[in-house]
């Protein structure tokens, strides 16, 4: 009877131990599962966070670009207005550092037979009838006459920029042209290649040929990155409609 009663005890017992870990076992599993939640909760958070972050962070670079480009356009103009005055400015200097002329240039500028002058007075003959006397259909001859007698001079790719300039401004667009494409060609090293690249490209716009426009801006992109000339011919693509 006492050993049965002991076998009794035993049994009981080891059903207890068999039956006790399963309490154990659901808790933990809840557990994990709220552990699970809440990190879910967390890291929905987080990236919440970091996209709004970075959303402002786009806005803010936005704002930035924006800046940058009204500061690059103010830069821009306020350069060209410097450039214009100091090329004023060096032209009226070296004009008036030159001495006296003969008697014989007593007689108007328009009308001095350029044989009768040296290469740097027939130069500046031509250009002071641009900046001091504003005979601009007088100057166009004298450019001309100039480039005919010094193909080769130290002044020819400017004074076939002026020339081109003056004839773009009449609207003659085939003559300006020749003028312009001619520093291009043959003034590879022109501080006014660049610009009469761009010249061409607006003639080539004015025309109705957009793609020789598109070709000359992009060339101009392409070879004289960053200076002024370029901005102006990344202007003139993006205005240029498909």
């Amino acid at each position: 009877m006492k050993k049965a009663v002991i076998i009794t005890a035993m049994l009981l017992g080891t059903g207890v131990a068999y039956a006790a870990p399963a309490p154990v076992e659901d808790i933990g599993g809840g557990s994990s599962e709220d552990r699970i939640a809440r990190l879910e909760r967390i890291i929905k958070a987080r990236q919440q966070a970091e996209f709004e972050t970075m959303r402002r962070m786009d806005t803010l670079q936005q704002e930035v670009l924006e800046l940058r480009g009204l500061t690059e356009q103010q830069n821009y103009q306020i350069n060209q207005m410097l450039q214009r005055q100091r090329q004023l400015y060096d032209e009226i200097a070296n004009l008036q550092s030159k001495p006296a002329a003969p008697a014989v240039s007593q007689t108007p500028s328009n009308v001095v037979a350029s044989s009768s002058l040296s290469e740097t007075d027939s130069y500046q003959r031509a250009v002071d009838l641009v900046l001091k006397e504003r005979q601009y259909d007088a100057a166009i001859p004298a450019f001309r006459d100039f480039i005919k007698q010094y193909p080769n001079s130290g002044f020819a790719d400017n004074a076939n920029y002026w020339l081109g300039q003056l004839l773009y401004n009449k609207n003659e667009f085939a003559e300006a042209k020749t003028a312009f494409a001619n520093v291009v060609d043959n003034f590879k090293e022109s501080g006014k290649r660049a610009d009469s690249l761009v010249k061409l490209g607006l003639i080539a716009e004015k025309t109705g040929d957009k793609t020789a426009a598109k070709n000359y801006y992009q060339q101009v992109v392409k070879q004289y990155a960053n200076s002024a000339a370029a901005r102006i011919a990344q202007q003139q693509l993006a205005a240029i409609k498909p």
